[in-house]
């Protein structure tokens, strides 16, 4: 396995287990006095909402992840330290996950762990941006499939997506429950409208082998 494989392989292990403990937090309900288990399933909808709104978005956080890496040829220490700096807001999820579902329905706290969930994913959103900027600064890490000038024109775009996340945090003043929705919204619309990586034709390839 290359230095690029064992990353991804790592940085699998740690998507793999934060969205295996998105599960965790739900727990099993209690009967009450006026109500059966269906009444009692029913009053725990924030935590289902939580759980798929989190569940998405690092799901589709590893897709995006593992197309980036798939044409990473080589890592340095820089990109190391970025992907990690990534990991470790997508292992933190399970925590902000648990604080909406808990407080989704609660007034005022649910206004604070809604911005608080919402730092979370500009966090998220800056990290991942960061890891591609470094990719394209120079492309040395990519491989030959890449098309490096385009791959630096999809900077803006990556720029311009992450501008959703901190409006995410000022609608949390408003209203915490569209908060969550807003941001499975986002989830959908980066899993169906991610950034491709672009690469060369063979008449790129063989243009720039004729000019080596």
């Amino acid at each position: 396995m290359n230095e690029s494989g064992r990353v991804e392989a790592f940085s699998d292990g740690v998507f793999a287990i934060a969205i295996t403990l998105l599960i965790l937090e739900i727990k099993v309900p209690e009967v009450g006095e006026h109500g059966g288990l269906w009444h009692a399933l029913g009053e725990q909808w924030p935590s289902y909402a939580a759980y798929v709104v989190s569940f998405l978005v690092i799901g589709i956080m590893w897709i995006n992840h593992h197309q980036v890496f798939s044409y990473v040829a080589r890592v340095d220490r820089t990109l190391m330290f970025l992907n990690l700096l990534l990991l470790m807001v997508v292992a933190a999820i399970p925590w902000p996950t648990a604080m909406v579902a808990e407080y989704l329905r609660e007034g005022g706290p649910s206004h604070v762990a809604a911005a608080v969930y919402s730092l979370v994913m500009v966090a998220m959103a800056l990290a991942f941006q960061a890891v591609w900027w470094h990719l394209t600064r120079t492309g040395r890490l990519l491989d030959s499939r890449v098309d490096l000038e385009g791959a630096r024109r999809t900077r803006v775009r990556f720029a311009l997506g992450s501008l959703a996340y901190p409006a995410a945090v000022a609608l949390s003043f408003v209203s915490a429950p569209l908060t969550l929705a807003a941001h499975g919204l986002l989830a959908i619309y980066y899993g169906f409208n991610q950034v491709p990586v672009p690469v060369r034709t063979p008449d790129d390839a063989g243009s720039a082998e004729e000019g080596a």
